[in-house]
């Protein structure tokens, strides 16, 4: 079973002036996936505090984190820096996937930052804080999420 958690980054759903819906789009996506999802959403300002969300979870053996805001270019965000700062490395592939995804339909995912990486064995992947980029992220993520987990954990490519 692959434990999963989903990481809002947004300062006004924080603040409780903003009611998130990407972040239960994703829990949802992925129970469907067939991930154990044992917690609503973590809402948390973007910046320090996601690190520190990513922090906790690989404390508490979560296979995957998905993070949902903070991936524009906007000033306030700064998802992808502190994800960056935490990560042992990359994956850019997932990333690069997504973004090639969304940006037939929305042109604006080009400008999306996210990334993709590895925090010890977990999984770490920034999705834009829109349903529809939680909707694509969930797309690109679907086919591969099982094997990637599978490799993080040590198997072997399926012969």
């Amino acid at each position: 079973m692959i434990r999963a958690r989903v990481v809002v980054a947004s300062n006004r759903a924080a603040a409780g002036t903003y009611r998130d819906t990407s972040g239960p789009l994703l829990v949802a996506g992925l129970r469907d996936l067939g991930c154990a999802v044992e917690e609503e959403p973590v809402v948390v300002p973007d910046g320090d505090p996601v690190g520190d969300a990513l922090l906790a979870a690989r404390a508490d053996g979560i296979d995957v984190v998905l993070t949902s805001g903070g991936t524009g270019i906007s000033p306030t965000d700064r998802t992808p820096e502190v994800t960056r700062a935490v990560l042992d490395y990359e994956i850019p592939g997932i990333a690069e996937a997504i973004r090639a995804h969304s940006r037939a339909a929305v042109p604006a995912a080009a400008l999306s930052r996210g990334l993709a990486g590895v925090l010890d064995r977990m999984l770490v992947v920034n999705l834009p804080g829109s349903t529809g980029g939680a909707r694509d992220g969930l797309a690109v993520l679907g086919p591969i999420l099982v094997h990637a987990v599978d490799q993080l954990r040590g198997g072997d490519h399926p012969r």
